[in-house]
């Protein structure tokens, strides 16, 4: 029989959130998952949670600060698209191949 209490391979903890709400959290718009963040750092910041309670905080606040993150950089891809379009078409305005 072989013992492996004592192996240095390390597992990943199970995940506190379900699927459910880590799909919540994926549907979320950004002011939702920017105000529910700020709960749950307010919730670890002020204490009193035990470590199964903190973990949870925490987990759910990865999940949501992702979301959020995720969200700006679709705002700021779209933005710099629409610059970038912009630039382009200065670039061509009044030019004889616009013109055709």
């Amino acid at each position: 029989m072989t013992d492996t209490s004592n192996t240095s391979e390390s597992t990943a903890p199970a995940s506190a959130l379900t699927d459910k709400e880590r799909e919540l959290i994926a549907q979320m718009p950004y002011e939702e998952a920017r105000d529910k963040l700020i709960q749950a750092v307010q919730a670890l910041e002020t204490g009193g949670l035990n470590l199964d309670q903190s973990m949870r905080q925490w987990e759910i606040g990865e999940a949501l600060a992702k979301r959020a993150q995720g969200l700006l950089n679709d705002v700021r891809a779209k933005l710099d698209q629409a610059q970038a379009d912009q630039a382009a078409n200065q670039a061509t305005a009044g030019t004889q191949s616009n013109l055709d």
